[in-house]
């Protein structure tokens, strides 16, 4: 009784680690036909692309690694396209291509899904050459680089490149040159009085006198103090000479109530006087004499500006 008892105790454990076995073997079945693969084609020209499809029963846990190519590398990934879902199912495109000639293998791609790990089938790629018919094709020899025949709109292109050019550049001109006012437009926008003491201190910062450019120096001078006069009581002075000018502000002085003092008036004369004879007889005064005349200068311009002003009150008040 004994021995058929452990017979059976035998037979029994025997029995249960072959169920367990197959139970394995089963699960382990199972889980392979979960992954699968689809291929477009194997056999491609050098150069030519194919798709190659990774297939999954499972939506859920499932990670793809990175696609792992020949042993030689000859096998390249094109495009590596997103992961689709279809009927509880991922898909894992790949487009690739070789451009190398030969036999090769793609192993097999790992994924692992819930943390186990799967391998896809391997797949046999065939890449041939493409050959070339030199048989029926006859044989040419090496043309020239020619070159092409210059066509109107060619030109047209550079012709409006010049035309845009021009008128980039008018533009520039334009605004650079316009209303751009000379010396003689700025002095006149100043008031006469403020005018002839500008100049006046522009005519000593020149330092002419020290240059021994005498002539010049009262030259500048009488051209201040006539186109003051010209300004302030509107009289020719410029134009005219010096007894014309002396005649015509005596009379305006007499005829109207200018009331300019006859010491001004002989200031004026002298100034104008000397003026002449060193720009006409080659004169030199002394400096002495220069400073005089450049303080009569300024002298007959303060004297006779308070009086246009008075005479202008006068008229207003009437």
């Amino acid at each position: 009784m004994e021995i058929l008892k452990g017979s059976k105790s035998l037979g029994f454990i025997a029995s249960f680690k072959m169920v367990t076995v197959l139970s394995i073997f089963l699960l382990g079945f199972s889980g392979y036909g979960q992954v699968s693969t689809k291929i477009d084609t194997t056999s491609i020209r050098i150069g030519e692309q194919f798709n190659y499809e990774i297939i999954v029963d499972q939506t859920k846990d499932v990670r793809f690694p990175k696609f792992e190519s020949d042993s030689l590398n000859r096998i390249g990934v094109v495009t590596a396209h997103k992961i689709d879902s279809l009927r509880n199912q991922l898909i894992k495109k790949y487009t690739l291509t070789s451009f190398d000639s030969g036999r090769y293998v793609i192993p097999g791609q790992e994924i692992f899904i819930k943390d186990k790990r799967f391998l896809t089938d391997q797949v046999i790629i065939d890449v041939a050459t493409v050959q070339v018919d030199t048989i029926k094709q006859p044989m040419h020899h090496i043309k020239e680089i020619q070159n092409e025949p210059y066509l109107f709109s060619d030109y047209l292109n550079y012709f409006w490149g010049l035309i845009a050019l021009l008128i980039v550049i008018g533009l520039i001109l334009y605004f650079v040159l316009r209303d751009k006012p000379t010396e003689e437009e700025i002095i006149s926008r100043i008031p006469p009085f403020d005018a002839a003491k500008m100049r006046l201190k522009e005519l000593d910062g020149k330092e002419l006198i020290s240059q021994n450019k005498i002539k010049l120096y009262y030259v500048e001078l009488t051209d201040i103090v006539r186109t003051f006069i010209e300004r302030e009581l509107n009289i020719p002075a410029l134009e005219s000479t010096t007894d014309e000018l002396l005649e015509t502000i005596t009379d305006f002085n007499n005829s109207s109530n200018l009331d300019i003092p006859e010491e001004t008036l002989n200031k004026l004369q002298k100034l104008l006087q000397e003026a002449d004879l060193v720009k006409f007889a080659k004169s030199k005064p002394l400096q002495n004499e220069i400073a005089l005349h450049r303080g009569d200068a300024e002298g007959i311009i303060d004297v006779l500006h308070p009086i246009k002003i008075e005479l202008k009150e006068e008229e207003d008040g009437q």
